[in-house]
């Protein structure tokens, strides 16, 4: 009786394994992300109140800095992501989980699928816009656009970098806009909301190819992106960013050579 259940059973899942195949359980795994550092900031004090400028140099770098750490910190983490997913497509095993953090990074840094996988042109790509900025370039850019964040765009619409918006409403019309333009200052919601965008325009916009191309080749050269020499030689390719081009970008570089103290210091 016992044999006959017994065989019995082994014909059962036999034919329950020939019709749905074998179901092995793969746990997915997990990726080491490094800790998020530093912190996002709060409201800005009022520089315009800080008469001494040297206070006042200090108050604002100090101020910033922890919001562009955390957005290096955050940057980080999608690089661990991305690296993950570039080992298992080299392994020929992307799984679920991995399309679905492509996918979202695709979307976020604005670099398509190719028919929705990943290939090796798109991650070569994604490595050059997931990256850090180095702070001595975010800080230096936010000193100047915003006038040291006493500026009407910094005070009014959490503006420290001088984004620029295209809808109507989308942000603060500047009082000397050219007749026929249409851009507004862009408004943000916090002064990390700014960072954040800064960062995201550096590295998804057409205009700053050759700035990402720069730190790919540093980080090929083992030299560490996010260093002062890594943004003096960066800030070479941000002419595209003011209409004032050359003279820009030695304005940049001049202020990061006297200004280093306040972010290296502490």
């Amino acid at each position: 009786m016992h044999k006959k259940v017994s065989i019995g059973l082994i014909w059962l899942m036999i034919f329950v394994i020939s019709l749905f195949g074998v179901y092995r359980f793969e746990k997915p795994k997990r990726v080491k992300l490094p800790l998020l550092r530093g912190e996002v900031v709060g409201s800005a004090p009022d520089f315009s109140s800080i008469i001494d400028i040297s206070q006042r140099k200090e108050a604002f770098f100090n101020y910033l800095k922890p919001g562009v750490m955390y957005e290096n910190s955050r940057v980080l983490q999608e690089r661990v992501i991305l690296k993950r997913i570039k080992k298992d497509f080299a392994d020929d095993h992307l799984s679920s989980s991995n399309l679905a953090q492509a996918q979202w990074l695709a979307s976020a840094y604005s670099v398509e699928l190719n028919q929705g996988n990943v290939d090796i042109a798109w991650l070569q790509e994604m490595f050059r816009r997931v990256d850090v900025i180095p702070q001595a370039l975010v800080l230096t850019q936010a000193a100047n656009e915003s006038a040291w964040g006493t500026s009407r765009f910094a005070r009014e619409a959490n503006n420290y970098f001088g984004q620029w918006c295209y809808s109507w409403g989308c942000g603060l019309v500047p009082l000397e806009r050219s007749a026929g333009a249409f851009h507004e200052v862009a408004k943000f919601d916090s002064v990390q909301d700014s960072i954040h965008g800064y960062f995201m325009n550096v590295n998804r916009n057409e205009a700053y190819r050759e700035l990402r191309d720069i730190r790919f080749q540093l980080r090929k050269k083992k030299v560490n992106p996010a260093s002062d020499k890594s943004a003096q030689a960066m800030s070479n390719r941000l002419l595209k960013y003011s209409e004032r081009g050359e003279a820009y970008v030695q304005d940049l570089q001049a202020m990061m050579s006297v200004n280093q103290k306040y972010w290296n210091n502490n």
